[in-house]
């Protein structure tokens, strides 16, 4: 049996007052804490935290600037623990922080892209009229991902959620583009040119708006390009993407476009010439 004075908060916190504690025998003598032994000093958790009424202990730790923070730190984290820790029964490993927000934003995104893209169409048609005009503006998309792939390859970045956004900025303005150059030889078809010679005629008087576009977009992005503070690594990113995509999209929009529109459309060209 413990004496009153053991649960006097001031005792808790110092050693001495818990060495002085008088504990009471069996046979009813009083003796002295310090007379039963010691109290070592030992170093334990500041706080002991739960999570569905389970200990948990946190260990942090960085990833090198140079690697990626998702799935090459963590399945080295994985394999090493599987192949050097023996956890006891009842233990287990979870890793979140920032790969847990980068997994969960992941998630996301492979929701909202197609979602975007399958709405873009929708509005490409109820514009145009036509599934293969739609389509011919679309393939634009992969004409942007291309740069935005090779950008990200040689600049050392990796795929990441800032990356992610950059790739649906640049699906818009590839699009944009796309809807610039199709409708100008849809004009010229409505006022009866040949289709070769609309689309000759369409491609060369856009040439100007659509290097404008591009242009000024890429330049507005030069400072976040550079950027090497505080936010560089959501910043730098971004615009890797969106400038790398624009170089291969306003390029191959110029050239592939009016070389693919006989093909998609040709149904909608002998529609517009009537």
């Amino acid at each position: 049996m413990i004496s009153t004075c053991a649960w006097n908060k001031n005792a808790r916190k110092d050693a001495e007052a818990i060495h002085s504690l008088r504990l009471k025998a069996a046979d009813g003598a009083w003796v002295l804490m310090d007379l039963g032994g010691r109290i070592p000093d030992l170093s334990g958790p500041p706080q002991i935290s739960r999570d569905d009424v389970q200990r948990r202990v946190v260990i942090q730790a960085n990833g090198q600037e140079s690697r990626d923070m998702g799935f090459p730190v963590v399945a080295d984290i994985r394999q090493a623990i599987d192949s050097e820790v023996d956890l006891p029964a009842g233990y287990s490993v979870d890793i979140g922080g920032q790969y847990e927000n980068q997994q969960r934003a992941q998630q996301r995104l492979a929701m909202v892209v197609p979602v975007a893209v399958g709405l873009i169409a929708l509005l490409l048609y109820f514009a145009f009229g036509s599934v293969a005009q739609a389509a011919l503006i679309l393939v634009n998309v992969p004409l942007a991902l291309i740069g935005g792939i090779l950008a990200l390859a040689l600049s050392g970045q990796y795929l990441s959620v800032p990356s992610s956004v950059g790739f649906i900025t640049l699906f818009g303005v590839a699009v944009l583009n796309g809807v610039v150059m199709v409708e100008a030889i849809n004009h010229r078809l409505r006022d009866g040119e040949a289709l070769e010679t609309a689309i000759f005629e369409g491609a060369v008087s856009r040439l100007r708006p659509v290097l404008m576009t591009a242009l000024t977009s890429m330049l507005g992005l030069i400072p976040m390009l550079l950027a090497t503070g505080v936010g560089s690594e959501v910043q730098r990113p971004l615009a890797v993407v969106i400038v790398g995509g624009l170089v291969s999209a306003t390029g191959l929009t110029l050239l592939v476009l009016p070389s693919l529109y006989a093909f998609f459309s040709s149904k909608k060209a002998v529609e517009l010439q009537r």
